[in-house]
């Protein structure tokens, strides 16, 4: 289903494009999440309009079968790839959980900026992204999803994210989509 619209005051979210994440196997290429993401901050940007830069440094301390561990993480590892071209005016969320909006003060920031709708990007598709888009979704958000912009470790999980999660909390469409929109 494609993206049927933008909302005046529409903010992107970028979820993890960071040094230590990049690096990890995904299904879809990085370098082509990335050029994605890139072309989708480039254009905001050029439209004034909100940007959130997300990255990880932590997780939750509950016991998991499959948790990973920040300890031992290697110098630079939580810096955001260059790529996104941060900027001054960007918001940078530095979470510690899953969700971009927990215990970050993330939804207070975006209502305050008058954002009623968030479009969301990033890794993992099925972890981060999905966490944080249920959070803007209980937030009140209009939510919209990149999916080419967006990969994962686990082909089954960015596949049921996409097809099964995503249509229930927002629309998803395509980064030219989304482009074509703003413009």
């Amino acid at each position: 289903m494609p993206v049927t619209q933008l909302d005046p005051k529409t903010a992107l979210i970028v979820i993890d494009l960071q040094k230590g994440i990049v690096g990890f196997p995904t299904v879809h290429p990085i370098g082509e999440v990335i050029q994605q993401a890139a072309a989708l901050t480039n254009a905001f940007r050029r439209k004034g309009l909100p940007i959130v830069l997300v990255n990880v440094d932590g997780g939750a301390q509950g016991r998991a079968e499959q948790a990973f561990r920040m300890k031992d993480v290697p110098a630079g590892w939580t810096d955001l790839i260059p790529e996104l071209n941060q900027q001054p005016e960007d918001h940078t969320v530095t979470k510690r959980t899953w969700g971009a909006f927990t215990n970050t003060g993330l939804a207070e920031h975006l209502k305050k900026l008058g954002v009623t709708q968030v479009v969301i990007i990033g890794v993992a598709t099925s972890a981060g992204v999905e966490s944080t888009a249920r959070h803007a979704h209980e937030h009140g958000f209009n939510v919209t999803f990149a999916i080419d912009a967006m990969t994962d470790m686990n082909p089954d999980a960015h596949l049921n994210s996409i097809t099964r999660i995503f249509p229930r909390i927002g629309e998803t469409g395509t980064t030219e989509e989304i482009l074509a929109l703003l413009n």
